[in-house]
């Protein structure tokens, strides 16, 4: 498994394997991976004759106040992980290498930003569409991978990516959780022994949000409503958000009809954790 953080031969090598008629795919990643990134990796492979991941924490996806300092970074057991799961080489730059001193160029876009995560997070999808938008300049990928709990970021990249005539077909993966259910976060790593009792309410809230539709309820309100009573019931948790939009737009739905997504964001003490269902096809 190769590992570099040169962009011009992280390029050459990509495009010999294109020449040799090989496909490739890419999973783009922060790094301190954990099995929801390695169910990534292994859809990868199984589609893909070359793999490509990533890491690289994007400083430019942080806000002034936000955790990049903190932001764990461990690329000796990430590189085991990925060699040990049959990856072909990991793109590790440094962030000069990916932004010049005088960088200005961004790529960005109206509508699905600006709900969810973008009303408390103003800059975070401009720097992930511009690193996505670079990563699949460097690699020109087949595939690319990206896992559904951060849900918004997979539907602006699939719009991004539609608008922008990027040749590269999109792949979104299930959200992999804890045996308690919690879902994998690399922010997990962050909770205390009490705290990561209490992220337990961010799934429950929405396995009793999925029975109340389940029984026959469309009013966003009402799934709101019950996702917001058991999240009080815990003294450690405080939501930063809890919506019910369309998927496909990020626009919020008063009632639940087509592909519906609900997404909550919640504060574990001081760390803040996101999780999220989508129904498709609602009616």
């Amino acid at each position: 498994m190769k590992i570099s953080g040169n962009i011009k031969e992280v390029r050459d090598i990509v495009k010999e394997w294109k020449q040799q008629g090989l496909s490739i795919g890419l999973v783009p990643t922060m790094g301190y991976l954990h099995e929801g990134h390695l169910s990534l990796m292994e859809r990868a492979i199984k589609e893909n004759d070359r793999v490509v991941v990533s890491i690289f924490v994007n400083p430019m996806q942080f806000g002034p106040t936000e955790d990049l300092a903190s932001y764990p970074r461990d690329l000796d057991r990430d590189a085991a992980l990925c060699e040990k799961i049959g990856v072909s080489m990991i793109f590790h730059p440094e962030p000069s290498e990916m932004y010049a001193d005088d960088f200005c160029s961004y790529v960005d876009m109206s509508g699905l930003t600006e709900e969810l995560c973008g009303k408390s997070r103003p800059v975070h999808f401009r720097g992930v569409q511009t690193v996505v938008s670079k990563l699949f300049h460097i690699v020109p990928a087949n595939r690319a991978y990206f896992g559904q709990k951060d849900a918004q970021q997979l539907a602006i990249i699939r719009r991004m990516v539609r608008d922008l005539n990027f040749d590269i077909e999109i792949i979104g993966c299930p959200i992999i959780r804890e045996e308690d259910g919690l879902a994998k976060s690399s922010r997990n790593t962050y909770l205390n022994t009490e705290e990561r009792n209490a992220a337990l309410i961010l799934n429950k809230s929405l396995t009793n949000a999925k029975n109340l539709i389940a029984s026959g309820e469309r009013s966003a309100k009402q799934i709101k409503d019950c996702i917001q009573e058991t999240i009080m019931a815990e003294p450690l948790a405080k939501a930063d958000y809890i919506e019910v939009v369309n998927f496909d737009t990020i626009k919020p739905l008063e009632k639940l009809n087509g592909n519906v997504l609900v997404a909550i964001a919640v504060f574990i003490g001081k760390t803040r954790l996101i999780d999220n269902f989508i129904l498709e096809n609602v009616n």
